[in-house]
């Protein structure tokens, strides 16, 4: 099974190819996975601080779970161990926020 393109990461210098779930990022797995962590992160920073999530921010944290989702499956046939370990690391933290978010009195903020 061919589970990725052509095309090279849009990171300067990365030759690593785009996995098909990450197409429309244009980012290898571990860069990907890079710029994931950075915004849960930030996420759970704020949120610790009482800071308001906005629709947006959460629809790209669930949007970073199916990607995580779709390159488990992808990958199930030859896992590479630590993008695995890596992959189900981030999707327990998306989970943890979106419990804190669903069990806190978190404000989703709409946006006009």
């Amino acid at each position: 099974m061919n589970t990725a393109v052509s095309a090279s990461c849009r990171r300067s210098g990365c030759p690593s190819a785009i996995p098909i779930g990450l197409v429309t990022e244009q980012l290898c797995l571990n860069h990907f996975l890079d710029e994931a962590f950075v915004r849960t992160d930030h996420a759970l920073q704020d949120f610790r601080r009482g800071i308001s999530m906005d629709p947006g921010d959460l629809e790209w944290l669930l949007s970073d779970a199916l990607a995580v989702v779709t390159n488990l499956e992808e990958g199930a046939d030859q896992p590479n161990p630590e993008q695995r370990d890596r992959m189900l690391e981030l999707l327990l933290i998306i989970a943890n926020l979106q419990e804190y978010v669903a069990h806190h009195s978190v404000r989703v903020e709409r946006l006009a």
